[in-house]
């Protein structure tokens, strides 16, 4: 019996650290995204042919809605004072930026990421992408994802 008690305060004694450095520490730590390859299209923009590429985070529902809020006391996105607090940045292996968003609204707007290029330009082989929190000056690195399926 006694065993069992030690282990019971054992187990409270850690569950309650746990939930302290939780109110303690603020937000848990998120996960890094997840990035896929969801398809490309076609398009012609303003007389130029171009490819789209279209990207997912398949755990884009473990950031919080909060990420995505306009953040009008942060710096403005050029003339967009209401950019969101978390922007997201599209890289190619190499780390040269492709495209970048500014104002997505909410974690589900992530699954409809994408970079385009001219009809003749060849794509990188790899891309990922960065979340960068502004608030809390957090980046989250993504996975290295195929731009062909």
């Amino acid at each position: 019996m006694r065993n069992y008690a030690n282990r019971t305060r054992a187990c409270l004694t850690i569950l309650t650290i746990l939930v302290a450095s939780t109110i303690c520490l603020g937000n848990p730590v998120l996960p890094n995204p997840v990035l896929i390859f969801t398809g490309a299209e076609y398009l012609e923009v303003n007389g130029a042919r171009t490819v789209r590429y279209y990207f997912d985070v398949f755990n884009k529902d473990a950031y919080p809605a909060d990420m995505f809020a306009a953040s009008p006391t942060l710096p403005p996105c050029g003339n967009n004072t209401k950019a969101a607090r978390t922007w997201v940045d599209i890289y190619d292996q190499s780390g040269k930026r492709l495209q970048g968003f500014c104002a997505l609204g909410k974690p589900g707007d992530l699954g409809k990421i994408w970079f385009s290029l001219s009809i003749d330009a060849v794509p990188p082989s790899w891309i990922y992408i960065e979340l960068n929190d502004r608030q809390t000056n957090t980046k989250y690195k993504s996975n290295l994802a195929e731009t062909v399926m």
